[in-house]
């Protein structure tokens, strides 16, 4: 291996899309709203959207959904959610949901399953790691896409 492909193995996270996402919800189910940042190097894009009657965990999903679909190619992500149900539910629950015709453990049918497949579609496109964060904790990112979500709220019910 040449030393120019070392370093750019070495610095491969320069690469990597960093997105953050939240949905947000008034009354569970009620008016929601998603948010998505994508930042690539000094690049960045807000994304972000309501519908007038959901739930919370349908906005957290449409806003890790709207994400993915915005990358033009194949990409290594990471993805930070302070929803353990979505990062949970892709990174530990699918497969099995998956294996029992889409039901839980106890056999009930799966709620969102039709984002579930979307999320299983666009994942599977990319390299994704997924972390959580705390929501309401400081962290810039989260901190962005809670006031982007809750301002598209804001925006649908005029």
């Amino acid at each position: 291996m040449t030393e120019y492909h070392t370093h750019l193995l070495q610095n491969l996270d320069h690469l990597r899309v960093e997105i953050y996402t939240d949905g947000a919800c008034r009354g569970n189910p009620g008016p929601g709203g998603w948010a998505a940042t994508l930042q690539l190097g000094e690049h960045c894009k807000e994304l972000f959207g309501a519908e007038a009657a959901t739930t919370n965990n349908r906005m957290e999903l449409t806003a890790v959904i709207r994400a993915l679909e915005a990358l033009k190619r194949t990409s290594n992500v990471l993805v930070y959610t302070d929803s353990e149900y979505v990062r949970r539910g892709i990174t530990e629950w699918l497969k099995a949901w998956k294996a029992r015709d889409w039901r839980t453990a106890d056999k009930k049918p799966v709620k969102n399953r039709d984002l579930w497949e979307q999320l299983d579609t666009l994942a599977a496109l990319h390299e994704i790691e997924w972390r959580w964060v705390k929501g309401h904790s400081g962290v810039p990112g989260n901190e962005r896409v809670d006031a982007l979500a809750t301002a598209a709220i804001d925006s649908l019910l005029g």
